[in-house]
């Protein structure tokens, strides 16, 4: 068996990674869910960083979390953006006071036996523009009942529980008032469609997850309905700072690749040498924000390390060549990746600067 993870800085790590870019090619060829790789974080203990001992866990500090993070995007952004849904999910449920539902769920979450997932964006970024909710609850006796859809579900068609954000109604009127539930998949009523192609990461399996009428009983409530459930407890993890980690993760992936050709080309120093200063000062400002010492604002981070992986990912691509375009080769794959970040919770302050820096009237 793999030796459990318990440090960023163990040799575990590395060879981790190694395995998992070894199989990122394939993976984004077929396009199936990545079970071998998710069984892989189990076996080297990755699960564990993010749950309390209580539950099995390791209880890792939040900047080890996302040195863990760096390292795990780089070698593939699939298989540990899955990971991004599943630690929301679990954190969730961590926070809830309800202490039944997490003596139910944490171990085999924490082990990695259960699989749960999170459907919440359209409570913060997506589909909000809509008048009537996407998806609403109505309470009834014993519990809620569910009817809608969320939108963006990654591994909707693989999880044992989806923890669900959803408006309640008051008859036909949406209240103020939100609630989050872990949903089991197997609940009557609930189905999920065949998850949408996309453009990369589409072995994530993100798509719909739907629920006709579906009865959930109290027993699966994390928390509310209270207004804005997603500020309530302390399930927001990182604060977003978890996406920054991940483009940034991609983003020296490709540099790498870039130095390892430069020992051949010196022509490619340069560039290489001016996107690394970029990547560590845009590192070290990610852990000063860990570290509630923050050099810059979030969003300013945000754009810094998506900005960064657009352009390095296709620096990777010239220094490949021709080959670089040719579908198996890595580099035509994170250029691919990289697009992910300008969709992927993207904050509307972070949207604009990239669409006037792509038109060329930034200040």
């Amino acid at each position: 068996m793999p030796a459990i993870i318990r440090s960023p800085d163990d040799a575990a790590l590395a060879e981790l990674c190694r395995k998992l870019a070894a199989r990122a090619e394939g993976l984004d060829a077929s396009g199936d869910w990545p079970a071998e790789q998710l069984q892989l974080f189990a076996d080297y203990g990755v699960y564990e960083w993010f749950a309390g001992p209580e539950w099995g866990g390791q209880s890792w500090d939040q900047e080890s979390i996302l040195r863990g993070y760096l390292a795990l995007s780089g070698a593939c952004l699939t298989t540990t953006f899955i990971q991004t849904q599943r630690d929301g999910a679990c954190r969730r449920i961590e926070s809830s006071a309800n202490e039944e539902l997490k003596q139910r769920l944490l171990p085999g979450l924490t082990s990695g036996e259960l699989f749960a997932t999170v459907g919440i964006s359209h409570l913060t970024t997506s589909s909000r523009h809509i008048a009537k909710p996407v998806l609403q609850a109505r309470r009834v006796a014993g519990g809620f009942r569910l009817d809608g859809f969320s939108p963006w579900v990654t591994g909707a068609d693989h999880a044992d529980y989806v923890v669900l954000g959803a408006t309640l109604m008051d008859g036909d009127a949406a209240t103020s008032e939100q609630l989050l539930a872990a949903v089991p998949r197997t609940l009557p009523g609930v189905s999920t469609p065949p998850p949408a192609q996309l453009v990369s990461l589409s072995a994530s399996h993100t798509g719909q997850f739907k629920l006709d009428n579906v009865f959930v009983s109290e027993e699966w409530l994390i928390a509310g309905p209270v207004e804005n459930v997603m500020s309530s407890g302390s399930g927001a993890g990182t604060g977003g700072l978890g996406t920054s980690t991940l483009a940034l993760g991609l983003a020296k992936a490709a540099i790498d690749f870039i130095s390892a050709e430069a020992n051949k080309r010196l022509e490619l120093l340069p560039p290489r040498d001016g996107l690394l200063r970029e990547y560590k000062e845009l590192e070290a400002a990610l852990f000063a924000a860990v570290r509630q010492e923050p050099t810059c604002t979030n969003d300013e981070l945000r754009g810094g390390a998506n900005s960064i992986v657009m352009r390095a990912t296709q620096a990777a691509l010239v220094a490949a060549k021709g080959a670089g375009f040719v579908v198996g080769h890595p580099a035509g794959r994170w250029c691919r990746e990289a697009l992910f970040f300008l969709v992927w919770s993207c904050p509307q302050p972070v949207v604009s600067a990239h669409l006037c820096e792509l038109a060329g009237i930034l200040d």
